[in-house]
């Protein structure tokens, strides 16, 4: 879904054996604001379309950083720059890469 709405390198991190506050990470790079902002209206749609309860939302498409708690799953979606800045495949990087599409 994300890939078909242009999201631009999507990672999805295993992070079951690090903590307990999810079991999955998803980062990906949106262009602009307002495709950042699809992105998380999308997703969230997605999500509730799936008989999940509607996710929580921490930042805004203006910010540059929108994250999604989908429960077990946290949703990031950043703008480029700031996704350089705050590097959290490295932060995190010893998680296991289940997938990334570029």
């Amino acid at each position: 879904m994300a890939v078909d709405r242009q999201a631009a390198d999507v990672l999805l991190l295993d992070m079951s054996q690090i903590g307990a506050f999810a079991d999955f990470f998803v980062i990906m790079s949106a262009e602009s604001r307002r495709q950042l902002a699809t992105l998380a209206e999308e997703i969230a749609r997605q999500v509730t379309q799936l008989g999940e309860s509607s996710p929580r939302q921490e930042g805004a498409a203006d910010s540059g950083w929108v994250l999604l708690d989908c429960g077990d799953v946290i949703v990031h979606i950043f703008s480029p720059e700031l996704r350089g800045l705050y590097r959290l495949e490295r932060v995190w990087s010893h998680a296991r890469l289940l997938l990334r599409v570029q």
